[in-house]
């Protein structure tokens, strides 16, 4: 890292640590209420989480996306929760600065960035998961208006969100990105338990004749899918930073606890079977973060990076499953307890391969990138 990357990760490593980790673990795994969520987002909002990358015209602070995964690595090691809806933010933002009118940047993005506001965006359907072109959720101008129906589901924010980013069918083979005010135009939210990541919100929105301004379409009508595209790439980054921030915290554990357990006379860090899986984490952290900041690189040098932030993402989740997997063995017993944290760990590193394309789709995006030939229509 640089000298100011150090500084910032060590000055936002002090916050976590003495602020957010305990309020975090006295929370519990219960769902965090929208005004708590606020505050925490606002709070790392100063030390950068959320509006590093982006310009400081719209309250940014112009960094790269390099430092910005530096960062967002170190909330991934401290919670889970916290960098889903940093991660829909930054991305968001992102969206919106690429493609937005002036008036909707100028409304939106400065609370975005402070934290004040909280976005979603919604792309996966009931039907509709990888294959973001069969996107049913339709949209029909009506004069100077969009009258949106339809149903998303896996919606990250969902119940958080002031405003929802909505991928719509606007004609035959055409997607438009429309951004649908809650207070303004309403939308129904409904959340979704899971495994694990249940403090923060993954939901249902339904939508049933919400009427929308046209001057609320977010880029042009119709290009939709490939501005979604270009989104996945910076959230395939994030994805891969939390996999690896992740898996780094599975690593401490692991180192901690073997160094204080002991076995057949000795500590179990000393038995070669644990040294062997603490020294393959170690190796597979480094390998990881590699691949995502070559693909932040990238990004910050304003290059297509699919194939490199398909890469980053594949291999990050799944190494935290590992890593994750592996702890919990350190642990032995204990590790299934709700008393050390490698069990809550290893239940949400499960889920990190799935969003924003599951491995198997990474996969398929590499090869297409190598080869040619696409394995889907």
């Amino acid at each position: 890292m640089t000298e100011e990357q150090q500084i910032a990760v060590s000055g936002l490593r002090k916050l976590l640590d003495n602020e957010i980790e305990p309020e975090f673990i006295a929370h519990g795994e219960e769902f965090i209420p929208k005004e708590k969520m606020r505050a925490w987002l606002k709070k790392l909002a100063e030390f950068g989480l959320g509006n590093a990358p982006h310009p400081e015209q719209y309250g940014g602070l112009g960094l790269d996306w390099q430092t910005h995964l530096r960062l967002y690595e170190e909330v991934a090691y401290t919670s889970s929760d916290l960098t889903v809806p940093i991660l829909i933010n930054v991305v968001t933002a992102d969206l919106l600065i690429q493609s937005a009118s002036e008036e909707i940047k100028q409304r939106y993005l400065p609370g975005l960035l402070a934290g004040d506001l909280i976005a979603s965006v919604g792309i996966s359907e009931p039907d509709v998961g990888s294959d973001v072109a069969a996107v049913n959720t339709r949209a029909v101008r009506d004069g100077d208006e969009w009258v949106i129906n339809g149903e998303k589901t896996w919606i990250s924010n969902g119940e958080y969100s002031d405003f929802f980013v909505c991928t719509c069918r606007t004609g035959d083979g055409e997607l438009t990105h429309i951004l649908i005010d809650r207070e303004e135009h309403g939308y129904e939210v409904r959340g979704i338990p899971k495994m694990a990541l249940n403090g923060q919100s993954t939901a249902q929105i339904f939508l049933a004749d919400v009427r929308v301004p046209v001057s609320n379409t977010v880029g042009e009508i119709g290009m939709g899918l490939r501005n979604t595209l270009v989104t996945f790439e910076r959230a395939r980054c994030h994805m891969a930073g939390w996999g690896y921030g992740l898996a780094r915290r599975a690593m401490d554990e692991a180192i901690k606890y073997s160094q204080q357990r002991t076995q057949h006379g000795k500590q179990i860090a000393g038995h070669q079977l644990i040294a062997d899986k603490i020294a393959t984490m170690a190796t597979e952290i480094d390998a990881a973060r590699l691949l995502t900041l070559r693909a932040a690189e990238m990004i910050d040098l304003g290059l297509r990076s699919d194939k490199e932030c398909a890469m980053a993402k594949w291999y990050s989740t799944e190494i935290a499953v590992k890593a994750t997997r592996d702890a919990v063995q350190i642990h032995g017993g204990n590790g299934v307890t709700k008393e050390f944290i490698v069990e809550r760990l290893a239940r949400e590193a499960i889920i990190a391969p799935i969003p924003d394309g599951t491995t198997e789709i990474q996969k398929l995006l590499v090869a297409r990138a190598l080869t040619g030939v696409q394995a889907f229509r």
